[in-house]
């Protein structure tokens, strides 16, 4: 038959019991700083990789928007310098063409010259109009001129067609013109510019193309020639 404890045999098992709360305490605490060091290491890591993400994104935003502003920055740099070139182009294009009209404006200074070719643009106006009444109209100070290579021409006409025309010369272009006439059938319907300012405009239009290549080179953009 076991005795009662005495109390220094209560007080001892008291402290076993203390101790093994206490021990089972230290041990629970540990697991649980073990644990939440392990979550704090996990949630850490996710957190640096994210802001690590977030910064290689906006590196890399940053990144295409600085190759985006470079590659417009060229291209304006680029299309400035072409336009420039175009401009320089165009300017040598037009000094050609003056230096063309003073040359046609010193054209009618020459009579002889100037007659014969008044004499051939009446011509080839007479057998385009077919016309037994046509107006020539010239410059004023032309007006005798434009008279005697008309009546020269009128004659190749009838040589040439059998057909007999009459002319009437009004003196209605503009001081401004280089020189040539303009020739309208008698009912005013039908009108022939054959102006040396026409004439000229014409000859670059349709040369123009040429005169580029010859001085420019090949269009490296055009894939067709006609």
């Amino acid at each position: 038959m076991s005795r009662p404890m005495n109390d220094d045999e209560v007080l001892a098992e008291l402290n076993k019991m203390v101790a093994f709360i206490r021990q089972e305490a230290m041990e629970k605490a540990r697991e649980i700083r073990v644990k939440a060091d392990e979550e704090f290491a996990i949630e850490k890591a996710k957190l640096v990789k994210q802001e690590q993400q977030a910064i290689d994104a906006q590196f890399e935003k940053k990144q295409k928007g600085s190759e985006i502003a470079q590659k417009i920055t060229q291209s304006n740099l680029t299309n400035k310098s072409r336009l420039q070139v175009l401009h320089c182009r165009e300017e040598q294009l037009q000094d050609l063409f003056l230096a063309a009209r003073s040359e046609i404006l010193t054209f009618a200074e020459d009579e002889g010259r100037y007659t014969q070719f008044l004499e051939g643009v009446i011509v080839q106006g007479y057998l385009q109009l077919l016309e037994p009444n046509v107006t020539l109209h010239a410059r004023e100070r032309d007006a005798d001129v434009v008279a005697r290579a008309a009546e020269s021409a009128s004659q190749v006409y009838n040589e040439l067609s059998g057909r007999t025309v009459k002319f009437e010369v009004e003196t209605t272009l503009s001081k401004e013109c280089a020189g040539g006439i303009k020739l309208t059938s008698g009912t005013r319907r039908i009108n022939i510019d054959n102006t040396l300012d026409e004439r000229l405009r014409l000859l670059e239009d349709r040369v123009l193309p040429e005169i580029r290549k010859d001085l420019f080179g090949p269009n490296e953009n055009r894939k067709f020639y006609t």
